[in-house]
């Protein structure tokens, strides 16, 4: 019996915003690198959210300053976003 091949997406998209998937039973290299790629999205994104939130308690940040939070809390949304869309996808066992 062979191992059942799934489809997952994975976190990073072609040069030209096009969704990437790796078809395989989970334990390839891509996959492997796509569990890294993810762990470390989601560590960003905890720790921007902790600078997030000492930040206007602060009052002293530029409006560039608070622009360019805003411009990473997206990103990171987008990130934590397609994790949770991977993950969504995927069967957990």
């Amino acid at each position: 019996m062979s191992d059942p091949q799934e489809a997952r997406l994975v976190p990073w998209t072609t040069p030209d915003g096009k969704t990437c998937i790796v078809v395989g039973d989970g334990a390839g290299a891509v996959s492997r690198i796509a569990d890294g790629v993810e762990a470390v999205q989601l560590d960003m994104a905890e720790d921007l959210l902790g600078h997030a939130a000492e930040m206007p308690a602060d009052r002293k940040e530029t409006f560039p300053e608070l622009h360019h939070l805003a411009r990473q809390l997206s990103s990171s949304l987008r990130e934590v976003c397609r994790v949770a869309e991977s993950r969504r996808v995927r069967p957990q066992g």
